[in-house]
């Protein structure tokens, strides 16, 4: 075997032992075989044309080339044209199950099973890696860079891992790579000339000399040496940095954590931060079902699912005391405070979560009185929550719960006693750095209030009615005392800042209080149950009255639901400075989702929907050209810059086609074409900053959908509006009336979507504008009616006919 075939081989080895790492995170590892038959394949194709020989480009372009018609008949060979070759219906499903893939891997839990889209991202992330190996192994000749990648592969393994990848596995792929280098270094050696066998002294040879190389008494050669350095400090450098970095725990909405220690009868919880992953959660671009359940409960308003409680405000942050867990009796203990006269209702939820979702805190309603559920699980009594223990977390569990709804009156509220010393003392503690500003303006929103339960609704009606304060997720969360003064005087935050500044106010009144974090009731669904996700993630404050308990306020606007207790018309107290009373309670939870409806642009749309606007799809896009060029190398490099520069092909094609929308616009040409145009080129640009499509729509409430979602300043909004006023003159009036000016409107909208849109955001409608997928649909339209012709089967030409109908975007107006 010649030295580059012995280390293309090697190469192969190497990124096959570093995906090993990959086999604990699915179940089952069939798809390992099939990555290794194609990283062979990949290999042997190198070979073969390093023997032509090709330049290194080039060898690298034929192996990624040769690669595709495999990766099409092993995913896609149904929609392939000969089962082989990739037209537009194949590139279509395999972005289909690209998206499934990256949508597998954040909901199930691991081991995950191997559903299509988890398998082509396997195979195709171990083939690209196993390309990226040998092309600098054995293409380039540097087999230490080659590290790299193998590297890559085996940290995306360890990082996903729940327990890392284990130590078998890592000394696996160290072998891999420490196999690639010692047959670098053979093959550089050999180039020299022949390495020499024997003990032989080198007396023998002419000169005296000594050879390259000796054999197994003499001492390695330098290269062999050098390999083996290389090898001991790849290993030590692997061992001594994970240990050095700074571990990552897991969140406390997403993510995992270690709970409670070992042992059944003891241990302690430490303090969580809820920060950042609350306010991640509230801001994600999807909103992810958490979990959903079914209970008895008339009423779920008021069925808020607590995480946890955090009692301890330290100038730094607010977070959960260190306490101590126990077992998880039979049944909980009877709530803290709550006396015999208050109206309870005994309900039962059946709660079920995500297999994604992975946090060691069970989500519960409070005060919860009975727990069924499997598992090692801990109780806290101070804050009656539900830790995991040893590694327990809670993706996809099933568990019932049996709790109390308590609905004290005000006049109860009102009239509670005073606490215990002991935990009025634990409970009011305030640090001392904390601003003068929170307690004066606690003083001063109270003032009048002739009870403790009138402070706590005037704090909580001068937050979420009359303070003037608006909720913002995109606000920095910050902590400590600072950011509550902050937060009073810029009046803007979301659930966090208001519940951290209630919560604080309330202790310098003399108000026992805490911090609650969980989820809002969620979503009715129409089979009865509830969908809780994750921008139902919540905060509120929890203030205590003796012969209640621990009690919900909302203090956050346009959030969650205010208890009836709390509303300003049911209060008995009055002072001179009652605030104005809240909007009206809703007298029954959403039936619908919680976000607006969209159809989105994948989905099937019917132009005979009454209001719906149907617009004809504008492309140039030209068909396929067939035919081989027998300049191998010369295709082979075309080939290449293709492939090079098929990444610009979106945004070349997003500026020409605006260009020609706007081009037209003015009263001389064809006015109405140029209204159509300038409003087809106005949603194209919603969409490219996030905003789908909707086709049901009139064009008056797209344009309001665009300036709600967009969050457009008055001017862009101004501009949205004329472009829809313009463009239902064109399809609606008698005798439209001919506008001018829309091009220099659709620039402005443009810009206004750009500077309220993030920079990520901004980058993806540059350089990947989604509105690109109008060039798919018309290049697998040209595709299938160039292909017609070639069909003798007229049934198959009609369902083709049929399908590409149903295509978005291909209803005419």
């Amino acid at each position: 075997m010649s030295g580059r075939a012995r280390l293309a081989l090697c190469a192969t080895v190497a990124t096959l032992c570093a995906a090993c790492a990959l086999l604990p995170l699915v179940d089952p590892v069939t798809w390992m075989f099939e990555a290794a038959i194609l990283l062979a394949l990949l290999s042997g194709v190198g070979a073969a044309a390093r023997r032509v020989p090709l330049a290194g480009p080039l060898t690298i372009a034929v192996q990624a080339l040769a690669v595709v018609p495999l990766m099409t008949l092993l995913f896609v060979r149904d929609e392939a044209v000969l089962g082989l070759l990739p037209g537009p219906d194949a590139l279509t499903e395999f972005g289909r199950l690209l998206e499934d893939g990256v949508r597998d891997v954040g909901r199930y839990a691991i081991p995950a099973p191997v559903t299509p889209g988890i398998r082509l991202l396997l195979v195709s992330g171990v083939l690209v890696i196993g390309l990226a190996v040998d092309a600098l192994a054995v293409t380039y000749r540097t087999a230490a860079p080659a590290g790299l990648p193998l590297l890559a592969l085996y940290s995306v393994a360890a990082g996903l891992s729940r327990d890392g990848a284990g130590w078998l596995l890592f000394l696996i792929a160290a072998a891999g790579y420490l196999l690639l280098l010692l047959a670098e270094g053979r093959d550089r050696l050999s180039q020299w000339g022949r390495v020499f066998g024997g003990p032989g002294n080198g007396a023998d040879r002419p000169g005296g000399g000594r050879g390259f190389a000796t054999g197994a008494g003499g001492p390695a050669g330098a290269p062999v040496r050098t390999g083996r350095r290389i090898g001991a400090l790849a290993l030590g450098l692997a061992v001594a940095v994970p240990a050095l970095l700074p571990s990552l725990d897991g969140g406390l909405l997403v993510g995992s954590g270690n709970g409670a220690g070992p042992g059944s009868g003891g241990g302690t919880i430490s303090a969580v931060n809820p920060l950042v992953s609350l306010q991640d959660s509230l801001n994600q671009p999807e909103d992810r079902e958490v979990l959903n359940y079914r209970t008895t409960a008339s009423d779920t308003r008021d069925l808020y699912l607590r995480i946890v409680a955090l009692d301890q405000f330290d100038g730094t942050t607010w977070k959960p005391s260190e306490r101590t867990v126990t077992d998880v009796p039979e049944r909980l203990p009877r709530p803290p405070g709550l006396g015999s006269t208050v109206d309870l209702t005994r309900i039962n939820t059946s709660i079920s979560t995500a297999g994604w979702y992975a946090q060691n805190w069970l989500p519960l309603p409070y005060p919860a009185s009975k727990v069924d559920i499997s598992g090692r699980w801990r109780f806290e009594p101070k804050g009656r929550t539900l830790v995991g223990d040893r590694g327990q977390n809670t993706h996809g569990l099933q568990y019932q719960v049996e709790s109390l709804q308590v609905r004290p009156t005000p006049g109860q509220l009102a009239a509670a006693p005073a606490p215990p010393a002991g935990l009025l003392r634990e409970y009011t503690k305030v640090p001392a750095s904390l601003p003068a500003v929170v307690r004066n303006t606690a003083r001063r929103v109270t003032r009048g209030a002739p009870t403790t339960y009138a402070k706590a609704v005037k704090l909580q009606d001068w937050f979420a009615v009359n303070g003037g304060f608006s909720y913002n997720t995109d606000v920095r969360a910050g902590s400590g005392s600072g950011a509550i003064a902050r937060f009073l005087r810029q009046k803007e935050g979301f659930c966090v800042h208001f519940s951290f500044s209630m919560a604080a106010m309330a202790r310098t009144l003399g108000i026992p209080a805490r911090v609650a974090v969980g989820f809002t009731p969620g979503t009715k669904q129409p089979d009865g149950t509830t969908s809780v996700g994750l921008k139902d993630a919540h905060a509120w404050p929890e203030l205590y009255f003796q012969g209640i308990g621990w009690t919900r306020f909302e203090p956050t606007p346009s959030r969650g639901s205010v208890p009836d207790y709390a509303y300003p018309d049911s209060r008995d107290t009055t002072g001179p400075d009652t605030p104005a009373p809240a909007p009206s309670r809703p007298t029954a939870p959403s039936e619908g989702p919680s976000a607006d409806p969209s159809c989105g642009p994948d989905g099937q749309r019917s132009g005979s929907t009454p209001g719906c606007i149907s617009l004809p799809t504008e492309t140039n896009a030209r068909p396929p050209e067939s035919g081989s060029s027998s300049w191998a190398p010369l295709g082979l490099a075309l080939a290449g810059a293709l492939v090079l520069l098929l990444p610009t092909v979106p945004l070349l094609w997003r500026r020409r086609l605006r260009s020609r929308r706007l081009a037209g616009d003015g009263p001389d040409g064809d006015g109405a074409a140029g209204t159509v145009a300038a409003w087809r080129e106005l949603l194209d640009t919603a969409w490219d900053f996030g905003i789908p499509p909707d086709d049901s729509l009139t064009p008056r409430k797209a344009a309001a959908r665009i300036i709600r979602l967009g969050q457009l300043p008055p001017e862009p909004a101004a501009a949205v509006q004329r472009v829809a006023a313009a463009v239902e003159q064109v399809l609606y009036a008698p005798q439209p009336q001919p506008a001018s000016g829309l091009a220099a409107d659709v620039h402005q909208v443009r810009a206004g979507l750009r500077d309220g849109a993030s920079r990520a955001v901004r980058l993806r409608a540059q350089l990947a504008p989604r509105s690109a997928a109008r060039l798919r649909w018309a290049w697998s339209a040209r595709w299938t009616a160039w292909l017609l012709p070639c069909r003798t089967s007229r049934p198959v030409a009609a369902a083709r006919r049929a399908a590409a109908s149903l295509r978005p975007g291909r209803q005419r107006a």
